[in-house]
């Protein structure tokens, strides 16, 4: 086998991994080697869970619960523990968990009495060996202030919360041909391996397997919860066959509608959103801000990048009345970003929009994806880090994209062409804050493919300090409209620029 590349993302040095002192039972080196004998043999599709539990109703599935008198290292009184998570639903392929300790390497044995089913006539329905789907990771430090700090379930999934804010967007540890008509593959965690933390420990150390058709691979997680929960991965990779689109630190989030949309008949909360936008740093100066759209039809974009340094998909809006939903919190849902500190070479940011008629599905998917495909043969190694929470992105001096308005050109004061198309930017923060006098030299620079701006000017939004950016744009061809903006003074870049686009199947009326 062949090295198609390292990419460092999130850490440092290599010093960051320490060793720990004295022969361990189970390390980074034993996940790799099981995951390379893996990829040299065939792959084996997991067993499947019981009819029933798979078709039980949501209501009643919902009532599953893991006992949290049962925590694994709650006895303890560790700074971390965990709950596990049962099978049931589309959560229907169960996993194998383990602990690492000072004696040894052992089963996380399933046991009925550490949930609580919801019913009692269903749990003796429950198969007594039928094992976990996932895990909890849970922090504090007290015995019953424990909070979930990063949560795996089902396939490769997984997802972090920072401090005070609530569970929302996914993780993934690989995508493979996402967005493509071909389909997607979802590689799966068969095998997690917990490292028992001493108890004043401040990070928690876990790895696991990953197995697919085409691709198998071993993988560490460290967890270092704080105001943003750190989850520092790496990964080698073993491909059985060759892989397209490989999508390398994939996330995945709910958008179905914000206000650069409308609201569609009978919602009554002004937005619906886990993130609302994608943010890339090029790694060349240029920080770019795409608002998402919940889209008629699949919408895949490539963004070419060379030495990229990060990506994240945001929850920018954090006020409360932007969603008025007291049960949901979605102004507490983390955003997610993802480090990469080391140069990681010609590939792309690929965003993927799915269609959703409601706001139960996670329709948006971002990840860096190499310019060539992925042979077989190839060893694939990843590192990164990955950050949640209210702000994990790295400050910076550029002004931030803080409103995307669309609407109808055409008005009673203006007669502008029926088919034209109003776009309202608002840009705030960065050393363009510092800037209060509405007759400065703030200019915006506004690019259009596939359509022509018909005008546009910048003023200063004295009532909420914001500098906005109004153009007004009318469409030529079929293709929709893929627009550039952003502000400057003189040669001097003051803001990030802003990405968008205007498929002409798209409707901005309810």
């Amino acid at each position: 086998m062949r090295w198609l590349g390292m990419l460092w993302l999130g850490i440092p040095a290599l010093a960051w991994w320490p060793a720990a002192a004295g022969a361990a039972p189970f390390g980074w080196a034993d996940v790799v080697a099981l995951a390379e004998r893996r990829a040299a043999a065939a792959y084996e599709k997991p067993a499947d869970i019981p009819d029933f539990l798979r078709e039980l109703p949501y209501e009643q599935a919902r009532r599953f619960r893991f006992l949290p008198e049962r925590r694994l290292w709650r006895a303890g009184n560790a700074s971390f523990q965990v709950s596990f998570i049962a099978p049931v639903r589309h959560l229907n392929h169960p996993v194998k968990i383990h602990r690492i300790a000072a004696d040894g390497v052992h089963q996380v044995p399933f046991e009925r009495d550490d949930f609580d089913f919801g019913d009692p006539e269903l749990a003796k329905r429950i198969p007594p060996d039928l094992g976990f789907v996932g895990l909890r990771v849970e922090h504090g430090g007290k015995r019953d202030e424990h909070q979930t700090v990063v949560e795996f379930s089902a396939a490769s999934y997984f997802r972090g919360v920072g401090r005070d804010g609530v569970l929302g967007q996914w993780a993934r540890g690989l995508a493979i041909d996402t967005g493509l008509p071909s389909g997607e593959e979802f590689p799966l965690f068969t095998q997690f391996w917990l490292e028992q933390p001493r108890p004043d420990a401040t990070s928690l150390r876990i790895y696991a397997l990953l197995e697919g058709p085409r691709v198998t691979g071993g993988y560490e997680f460290l967890i270092t919860p704080g105001s943003a929960t750190g989850i520092a991965v790496r990964a080698e990779l073993f491909p059985r066959e060759a892989m397209g689109m490989v999508g390398i630190a994939p996330l995945t989030s709910m958008f179905f509608y914000g206000e650069n949309t409308a609201r569609p008949l009978g919602q009554w909360r002004p937005e619906l959103h886990n993130s609302d936008g994608l943010l890339i740093n090029d790694g060349h100066g240029e920080w770019l801000w795409r608002p998402l759209l919940n889209p008629r039809v699949p919408q895949l974009y490539e963004f070419a990048v060379h030495d990229v340094r990060g990506f994240g998909l945001l929850q920018r809006d954090r006020r409360f009345d932007a969603y008025e939903d007291g049960d949901a919190s979605y102004e507490r849902r983390p955003s997610a970003w993802v480090a990469l500190h080391k140069p990681a070479g010609a590939g792309r940011i690929v965003l993927v929009e799915i269609p959703s008629p409601d706001e139960t599905n996670d329709n948006m998917v971002a990840f860096w994806s190499p310019r060539q495909p992925v042979a077989a043969g190839q060893r694939l190694r990843l590192e990164y880090e990955l950050s949640f929470g209210d702000r994990p992105e790295p400050e910076r001096t550029l002004a931030a994209v803080v409103n995307t308005l669309v609407g109808r050109a055409h008005s009673r004061e203006r007669e502008l062409p029926a088919d034209a198309y109003r776009f309202a930017v608002d840009f705030a923060g960065g050393a363009l804050g510092e800037v209060r006098d509405p007759d400065a030299p703030v200019l915006g620079d506004v690019t259009v493919a596939g359509g022509k701006v018909l005008e546009q000017y910048v003023e200063y939004l004295r009532a909420v300090g914001r500098w906005r950016l109004v153009f007004v744009a009318r469409p030529e061809g079929e293709a929709g409209m893929e627009m550039r903006a952003f502000l400057r003074r003189g040669d001097q870049t003051l803001s990030e620029t802003w990405s968008y686009h205007l498929p002409l199947v798209n409707s901005l009326t309810p």
